[in-house]
């Protein structure tokens, strides 16, 4: 079968904590703008599927980037003698700074994990960019319980480490092929990425004190979380989603850590009930 996906991808250049960031992109579709996080370790790989969904993307111009680091977005000059460890405050001005460059007006932004994470923080922190949120598979604070450090020594390779701790966190509902789709994108991450990833999730607990700033009158907060999460499980879901009035909050049946990317066609409905639930800028202003 030969097929051409409606998919296309380009690059932009940004600049992030002072100095250039090549971001690789893609989009498809038009309309309201849905600006989409990728998981720790991963790339925008993960949201081919709703990408390539003619239903979504008949009224959502659907965009996704690699962070730098990830995917084809290579790391800053002189990377190789620095320590890569992902932070909130780079995390957030890499998303404003992509915003900016692609000319976006108030996106929906749709996270996963340490997506997820980062979109709440940006709910309390820049509503005004927004017009609403989905965080997927978010909660206020993780802490580890794994050593991170696995991810990065000379003795384990940490693309099949990573891949083992995360394929934990898959359903077991999810189909053969995406799951192992799924584990492949972390067997293929950088040296240290998944690691520096999970320095922010797992140790930037500032999000837990900002909850209640976040107004969902203004910018509507919709948390999904998929029942077989280990990570992120619905008690915590749940937790956070009491912390913040007015957000909403669903437990997504036979769906685990990575939704979009596991199982595309299990999370879809809860997608487009999300979609659903974000005002459109008008009303959001």
């Amino acid at each position: 079968m030969t097929a051409i996906e409606p998919i296309t991808g380009r690059y932009l250049t940004v600049t992030v904590e002072g100095a250039p960031r090549r971001i690789y992109f893609e989009e498809a579709g038009a309309g309201r703008p849905v600006l989409c996080l990728h998981t720790a370790g991963a790339d925008t790989r993960q949201w081919r599927h709703l990408m390539n969904d003619a239903e979504v993307t008949a009224s959502h111009r659907m965009i996704a980037f690699d962070m730098p680091w990830h995917g084809k977005s290579l790391p800053p000059e002189g990377f190789e003698t620095q320590e890569y460890l992902l932070t909130t405050d780079a995390y957030i001005e890499t998303i404003l700074a992509v915003i900016d460059g692609l000319g976006l007006e108030r996106p929906v932004l749709a996270g996963c994990s340490m997506g997820g994470r980062i979109a709440l923080q940006l709910a309390a922190l820049h509503p005004e960019r927004f017009s609403g949120f989905i965080a997927i598979e978010a909660s206020d604070f993780q802490p580890a319980w794994y050593d991170i450090d696995w991810f990065h020594r000379p003795d384990a390779h940490g693309g099949e480490m990573g891949a083992a701790l995360v394929s934990a966190n898959i359903s077991p509902h999810a189909p053969d092929e995406e799951r192992w789709n799924t584990l492949w994108m972390f067997m293929q991450s950088g040296p240290g990425v998944f690691r520096g990833d999970l320095s922010f999730y797992t140790r930037d607990d500032s999000l837990i004190a900002r909850l209640g700033q976040i107004d969902c009158t203004r910018t509507p907060v919709h948390i999904l979380v998929g029942a077989y999460d280990l990570t992120c499980t619905p008690e915590d879901a749940e937790r956070t989603a009491r912390a913040i009035p007015g957000a909403t909050l669903t437990v997504m049946d036979e769906l685990g850590h990575f939704p979009m990317s596991e199982h595309p066609q299990g999370f879809r409905p809860f997608f487009l009930d999300a979609l659903a639930r974000m005002r459109q800028p008008a009303e959001a202003a």
